[in-house]
């Protein structure tokens, strides 16, 4: 994603945005991850401001809202390390390199929950903390559901728990979710598409 936008060592560099260019005048890579790499640039926006931007450069993410008749929904818990706390989330996982974020999505689903779903939705994309993550997340409505064996990798311990939506609403305003792409995806889909899935 945005690491392909950027190439080392050219002296200056352009990235076209919806409102002009930017200019990168140099970039730095500080830490290379096996999922991120954290880099310094040093830019000309197209404001004209020149500035230093530290940034985690991210591949994207999948999110998956996966709906029950009834408008159930299926949530995860797992341990978070850099949140330092157990977490009630949605499906979620990183997209591998040029990898279609649907196919991204059934992936996950299946490994985190064990559910296939017959119909798979894009509902939106957006990026969780782009004042320094390069990170953009697609959400996916997962419904038709059918039941399976969850496959999850080795360094996630997931349990899940099937709320109805008022609960998970409930949930959100009461703090027990916290989890940004969370509380986006079941207030998108509490707001505006609950009354196709009854």
């Amino acid at each position: 994603m945005a690491g392909s936008l950027y190439r080392m060592g050219a002296a200056v560099k352009k990235k076209a945005s919806k409102r002009g260019t930017v200019k990168v005048l140099s970039s730095v890579p500080l830490c290379q991850g096996r999922v991120f790499t954290v880099r310094r640039d040093q830019v000309i926006e197209p404001s004209g401001l020149e500035a230093t931007r530290e940034i985690v450069v991210h591949g994207g993410s999948v999110v998956v809202l996966p709906v029950l008749p009834g408008n159930r929904i299926v949530l995860i818990r797992q341990f978070r390390y850099a949140a330092g706390q157990y977490l009630w989330e949605l499906v979620a996982g990183h997209k591998e390199r040029e990898e279609d974020p649907e196919v991204g999505a059934r992936r996950e689903l299946l490994e985190e929950t064990g559910y296939r779903a017959q119909h798979m939705r894009k509902l939106l994309e957006f990026f969780p903390s782009p004042g320094l993550l390069s990170e953009r997340m697609d959400l996916f409505l997962a419904t038709s559901l059918t039941k399976g064996p969850a496959r999850p990798e080795d360094d996630e311990k997931i349990s899940q728990r099937i709320l109805p939506l008022r609960e998970a609403l409930r949930w959100i305003r009461s703090g027990k979710i916290r989890d940004a792409k969370s509380v986006a995806g079941i207030l998108f889909y509490a707001a505006f598409l609950k009354k196709t899935n009854r």
